[in-house]
């Protein structure tokens, strides 16, 4: 298991995970698991309110990807 471990020692949870990712995170023991998610809302960004809408987001990065499809 250490391996597993090792090889998201980087990663996030993801909100669109691969079928590999999906499988490493289940092969963590649940203490790690809450210990990446403590430590992803920790940041200081995670306790920022914003007064978008969903629709605004998923505008914003509609445009952002169109942006790096177009250079």
């Amino acid at each position: 298991m250490p391996q597993t471990t090792d090889q998201l020692a980087n990663d996030t949870p993801s909100a669109t995970p691969s079928e590999a990712e999906l499988e490493t995170w289940a092969a963590l023991p649940r203490d790690e698991q809450v210990r990446r998610y403590q430590k992803l809302f920790a940041q200081p960004d995670c306790n920022n309110f914003t007064t978008d809408t969903p629709d605004d987001i998923l505008a914003a990065a509609r445009q952002r990807v169109a942006q790096r499809r177009h250079g």
